[in-house]
């Protein structure tokens, strides 16, 4: 009966992704819970790697790094390591204890390098650094080696900006804002306001994804200025800067957690509203170029969850992450990556993947599925 009992589990451990529900632990290979949150999954010869934020047990800063795990199938997932480990030296950008959030890497043909970009918090600073980092590694598996933060677009104005609307930013003055949330108050936000107050030092980055279009353009998209505007910036050729060229999206509209994917023609930004570990109803924008016009769509989400109930107005009780497709070749279905953050203890925050499916009309929706059943292909 014993033995019985340990080929059961060893069973039941090896079959994957068929054992790891949405609403449940998912666990790798030895059986751990895949502490890899906010991240990302790329594909790289004949693997798949998932990269996501080590989060602690308790407590929220970072004292590990970035992990990184292996698949070939989608399915079965090993704990590959520390891809970027923090650093114990002492005022260092990534010292132990600064926070090191929404981890994505992305491979350069060009140059045969991994690149991760990540939004990073200084260590005993909270979140007022608001900076996005980069690293940099020869292998998908690292060890990644930390190359720099910085705020990002010093004294630059979004590309699209008229002379107008440059001067109706400067007239702008963040600092006479005592109460937030009124009308004045927005409509000054919609100007630039914050886009001015920084403008000197680089504005914001939190909560970010990185997107690389069919032509290889690679585009860093960050919710910014206070966590009220996403910002679209792309990136030089080697992944590592800014050329300068970005625009602002949905000014005011207090959007972060962004993921895109492109279908059809069609550019989709799927994002959520800014309620701390909260869950809240998800947004979705559309549009024919990375650069807009962006339309304001409602959420993609339908239904209830089989988890505590959750319904669409909830996101299921997650947040985004990342979207990426089964197949390299673009034929498969676009998988929504998700966290259900459990504040408490977040390391055993659960992760939740969901197929996105489409409307007669061509619009994404997404519906709760106990099982995502993904499917590995070129």
């Amino acid at each position: 009966m014993k033995h019985a009992i340990l080929f059961a589990m060893a069973f039941f451990l090896s079959i994957g992704i068929h054992a790891q529900k949405n609403g449940e632990l998912w666990l790798d290979t030895s059986g751990k819970h895949i502490n890899a949150h906010g991240g990302n999954i790329i594909k790289y010869g004949d693997k798949y790697y998932w990269y996501g934020e080590n989060r602690p047990y308790r407590g929220f800063t970072t004292e590990v790094g970035v992990e990184v795990y292996s698949s070939t199938n989608l399915q079965d997932w090993k704990d590959e390591g520390v891809a970027l480990s923090v650093s114990e030296t002492p005022g260092h950008d990534i010292e132990r204890g600064c926070i090191m959030e929404r981890p994505k890497v992305v491979y350069n043909p060009k140059t045969q390098k991994f690149v991760m970009l990540f939004h990073l918090e200084l260590k005993g600073r909270g979140y007022d650094a608001a900076r996005v980092a980069f690293a940099e590694s020869d292998s998908p598996v690292g060890p990644f080696r930390f190359i720099r933060s910085t705020r990002i677009n010093a004294d630059k104005w979004p590309f699209d900006f008229t002379k107008k609307q440059i001067k109706a930013a400067q007239k702008t003055d963040a600092s006479k804002w005592k109460e937030w949330w009124t009308p004045a108050w927005r409509a000054e936000t919609e100007k630039g306001m914050y886009l001015w107050r920084d403008m000197a030092g680089g504005q914001m980055s939190r909560d970010m994804t990185v997107y690389i279009d069919t032509d290889g353009k690679a585009y860093h998209i960050t919710s910014s200025q206070e966590n009220l505007t996403l910002l679209v910036s792309e990136l030089t050729d080697d992944f590592l800067d800014f050329t300068g060229k970005y625009n602002m999206v949905a000014p005011g509209g207090q959007n972060e957690a962004p993921c895109i994917f492109k279908h059809d023609g069609n550019y989709w930004l799927i994002c959520s509203g800014c309620t701390g570990w909260a869950p809240n109803e998800a947004r979705m924008f559309v549009s024919k170029s990375i650069w807009g016009p962006w339309k304001s769509l409602p959420s993609p989400f339908e239904g209830t969850s089989n988890y505590q109930n959750f319904t669409a107005k909830k996101t299921f009780g997650a947040q985004g992450t990342y979207i990426f497709n089964e197949r390299t070749d673009g034929t498969g279905r676009f998988i929504f990556m998700a966290d259900i953050w459990n504040p408490q203890h977040l390391s055993q925050s659960l992760h939740l993947w969901l197929p996105i499916d489409y409307k007669a009309d061509g619009t994404p929706v997404i519906r709760w599925v106990d099982n995502p059943e993904v499917k590995a292909g070129l």
